[in-house]
């Protein structure tokens, strides 16, 4: 797979939750917050984004403590650099649709509707 592919929301926030080591349920619940409830995770998309992106590279589980049943799952180096990237391409967006819709640059609004 493409890497430079745009994320989904759900990844987008799930490797933002993961900047702290964090469980599943506290990623769900971090997910959650930082979308204003727009993202609600259910267990089974979760896990099933975690295992994608562990094979990716993206993140990483952390050693589980003898007796913990809890996972915690870091975002790595790689996961920070791609969770940048689209950053930068979400930023991009944000800054042509106010170049064109709102506004910001007379030039460039001549030429669209």
């Amino acid at each position: 797979m493409n890497e430079n592919l745009a994320l989904t929301e759900t990844t987008y926030y799930i490797l933002l939750s993961l900047y702290k080591p964090q469980h599943g349920y506290g990623i769900m619940q971090q997910a959650e917050e930082l979308s204003k409830g727009r993202i609600r995770l259910a267990a089974g998309t979760l896990y099933g984004a975690l295992n994608t992106m562990c094979e990716k590279g993206w993140i990483t589980l952390l050693p589980v403590e003898e007796g913990s049943r809890k996972k915690e799952y870091k975002i790595t180096g790689r996961g920070v650099s791609i969770l940048k990237s689209e950053i930068e391409r979400l930023r991009e967006l944000v800054y042509n649709g106010d170049l064109i819709v709102g506004g910001k640059s007379d030039e460039r609004k001549e030429d669209y509707p």
